[in-house]
């Protein structure tokens, strides 16, 4: 259940469409997989990762509120912050969809945080149980387009871009205090 609520796909819905109508399509099955993998490695062996660049999970987790943090601004203020590299493709949905929105530094230092408290393979079982769920979300974003129609997807963008940002306030304060103490 805590995994359910940290990456919270529902709550993302209007972030998934915001980004969906940015880049203009999304790939339900690889931003599922992709992120799924990045859980895993970053279960398996992220701590030991950020270690090889001297960085501790309080300071990933203060990244990843600034990166949530423009994320929730281009929602509210209707601004586009991330933009395409040329030639790139079409790479939305992996970032920043699969990672940071899905996969990101809140999902990534609440698996550190369940490691110390459960056995790996029920935090396998954990993630395994999300996925369907992310992937269905992720289907379902023209459906979900067609019954909120416009006037329902800005108000829910704007609802939920001042929701993301309270996230990345909660993220920013809650880590900020270990990288100065």
């Amino acid at each position: 259940m805590i995994l359910f609520a940290v990456i919270d796909i529902a709550g993302s819905i209007p972030v998934i469409l915001d980004i969906k109508a940015k880049s203009g399509n999304i790939q339900p099955i690889t931003t599922t997989v992709i992120a799924f993998v990045l859980m895993l490695l970053f279960l398996i062996g992220g701590e030991t990762f950020l270690g090889w660049f001297g960085v501790d999970v309080p300071s990933f987790a203060v990244a990843g509120s600034f990166v949530l943090f423009f994320i929730a601004l281009e929602m509210l203020l209707g601004v586009k912050i991330f933009k395409q590299k040329k030639g790139l493709g079409n790479v939305a949905h992996i970032v920043p969809l699969a990672f940071p929105v899905i996969a990101g530094a809140g999902t990534f230092s609440t698996l550190i945080a369940l490691r110390a408290e459960y056995e790996l393979y029920t935090i396998l079982i954990a993630l395994a149980m999300n996925m369907p769920l992310v992937f269905l979300v992720l289907r379902m974003t023209g459906t979900i387009e067609r019954k909120l129609g416009m006037a329902g997807i800005a108000i829910l963008e704007k609802v939920f871009g001042i929701i993301l940002l309270a996230i990345s306030v909660k993220l920013f304060s809650s880590n900020i205090q270990h990288l100065f103490g």
